[in-house]
């Protein structure tokens, strides 16, 4: 088993930036790939941003490419999701999600085992 525990969402006015951690813990050595989904009230969930943990391919969603980078660091088997240039359409909850499994298409929901409780981020205009 693989727990997921995100930190750092809040209210940041339209322009603004979050970082947004997502610390495992448990079998942390079986992660294949770990990725931030955000859902916003009223819709589905959708992938944001995913990266593959040895090889370090990343993968990100149209509509936040250029604005959020993720990241991870092996020692502390945390991956981050660094958010710039907020938009109010950005508001939502967003999740951490981990997977031993191999992805050849990360941006997935089924394709993880693993979710975090979330983490909101509301953007003001």
């Amino acid at each position: 088993q693989v727990q997921l525990l995100e930190s750092g969402g809040g209210l940041v006015q339209a322009g603004g930036s979050l970082r947004l951690s997502c610390a495992a813990s448990g079998r942390t050595f079986s992660i294949y790939a770990m990725g931030w989904f955000r859902q916003a009230p009223g819709k589905e969930r959708e992938f944001v941003a995913a990266i593959r943990w040895s090889r370090r391919n990343i993968y990100y969603s149209d509509s936040v490419k250029g604005r959020f980078t993720i990241s991870r660091d092996n020692a502390k088997n945390t991956v981050y999701l660094q958010t710039n240039n907020l938009k109010p359409e950005d508001t939502a909850v967003y999740f951490c999600a981990a997977t031993p499994n191999y992805c050849s298409d990360c941006r997935m929901a089924p394709k993880y085992n693993y979710w975090g409780q979330g983490t909101q981020v509301t953007i003001s205009s």
